[in-house]
């Protein structure tokens, strides 16, 4: 298998394309039969606390799970971080340093105040008291992910001490033992400075952090990706906690390349999305040389690469390099698609970043690996996917800070604003408003 050829300038390519755009579009989707079921979770969570956390674990993840193990202990985490191998530690540590560099040269400051019509108008930003962080579980262990979601945390001004991470313990396939969560989770956990590490997952785990149980302490925010059942879960309990508002769901690229891509570099770059079983990719070109160059090379690296499976199936069935009209009909379908990672494979990458408005992160020439940003570069993986990069960003400091304005009429309020703000507020038929401005005049 290989990445399929779709000719967009034909009805039976679009025909095509519409198919495949329309299941990635319905990932993002939140109406599904899920809904009921992570619904009755939640409420089972608010309800019982850890006794409904355990049965959901043993349901999903682990039949022998027990409220003992829901917290991580300090023990543990000590044990990891002493175990830690060096050269890990060492990529780890230049990891979080460039992330924390990038998300403390983006934080926000407060703005100098605005003298408007006698008031003194101020805006202040302040990080969220604590934060749950949802990190999945599944075959991987994603330390990259808990440092994008940390780090930009912290340096929003969340303390390390407030964070509570959450992450399942993999999902035993047929005929084997459960697992659990990875030492070296445990042991980023500890070079965070975080405390608390919890090994639920999914909708409970999501439940657990915004209402509290007996074993997991309540959170004022929720961040962070994860399969439908943390994203449905996400959405109901806002309001009752503070949430992301992002859908991080299966990963995703699309790569828009010229005549002087490098096959190599971007067929390398397609499959490491593929790998994330799923992974959904996509290819765009006004060459049918450039295409057939690259779509050759994920054939030929295809077989190099350990998780062949995962790859094989998220190419066959979610995945299309689309042959396009020209530059401008490129342009227009890399927009739609608004992928989490997009790769500007093209000669002038600047210019080409001026004509695009729609994406989680992009990443400019085929020297420049989308790798980078899943781990290294500083900006957070955590981005948005199955189309929802048209309206939403990704996870950074600004998912950690509150807004707030300050308003100071140091000299009281002027006659003229006085007059204004009661005629509105009677024009509302709220002449208690009104007069709560009109006394101020009385008062001088």
């Amino acid at each position: 298998m290989s990445l399929p050829l779709i000719d967009l300038n034909t009805p039976e390519g679009r025909e095509a394309w519409a198919a495949r755009f329309e299941r990635l579009r319905a990932t993002a989707s939140l109406a599904s039969p899920e809904a009921e079921i992570v619904g009755q979770l939640v409420e089972d969570v608010r309800q019982r606390g850890d006794d409904a956390v355990v049965e959901a674990m043993r349901r999903f993840t682990d039949p022998g799970f027990s409220a003992q193990r829901i917290r991580v202990s300090s023990d543990e985490m000590d044990r990891a971080q002493a175990d830690l191998d060096p050269d890990l530690r060492a990529a780890l540590e230049a990891a979080i340093g460039n992330v924390r560099a990038y998300q403390e040269h983006i934080r926000p400051s407060d703005p100098a105040p605005l003298e408007l019509a006698g008031a003194e108008l101020g805006l202040r930003f302040n990080p969220v008291a604590s934060a749950g962080l949802t990190v999945p579980g599944g075959v991987a262990a994603l330390v990259s992910t808990l440092v994008m979601l940390a780090v930009p945390a912290i340096a929003a001004g969340v303390p390390p001490s407030s964070l509570r991470v959450v992450n399942p313990p993999p999902t035993p396939r047929p005929g084997q033992q459960p697992g659990d969560i990875a030492p070296e989770l445990m042991a980023c956990c500890r070079m965070l400075g975080i405390e608390t590490l919890y090994r639920i997952g999914g909708a409970q785990a999501v439940a657990a952090l915004a209402f509290g149980t007996e074993s997991v302490e309540a959170v004022e925010m929720i961040a962070g990706p994860g399969n439908v059942f943390v994203q449905l879960a996400k959405q109901s309990v806002a309001g009752a906690c503070g949430t992301d508002g992002g859908f991080y769901g299966p990963s995703e690229i699309v790569t828009v390349a010229d005549a002087s891509a490098d096959p190599t570099c971007v067929a390398a770059d397609l499959i490491a999305q593929a790998e994330h079983d799923p992974g959904k990719c996509f290819l765009v070109s006004w060459s049918r040389e450039v295409l057939e160059a690259i779509v050759a090379e994920v054939g030929v690296q295809l077989a190099e690469r350990g998780r062949v499976e995962a790859i094989e199936a998220a190419l066959d069935t979610e995945s299309a390099a689309l042959w396009v009209r020209d530059e401008d009909a490129a342009a227009q379908v890399a927009d739609a698609i608004a992928a989490e990672h997009v790769n500007l494979a093209v000669e002038d990458p600047d210019a080409w970043l001026a004509r695009l408005k729609n994406g989680g992160e992009f990443f400019l020439g085929d020297q420049t690996p989308v790798a980078a940003g899943d781990y290294y570069a500083g900006p957070s993986h955590c981005l948005p996917t199955g189309t929802t990069a048209r309206f939403a960003s990704g996870i950074s400091v600004y998912t950690f800070l509150k807004r707030s304005g300050t308003v100071h009429y140091r000299d009281g309020l002027p006659a003229d604003a006085i007059e204004a703000i009661a005629r509105l507020a009677e024009f509302e038929g709220l002449d208690a408003h009104a007069a709560s401005a009109r006394v101020r005049g009385k008062r001088r």
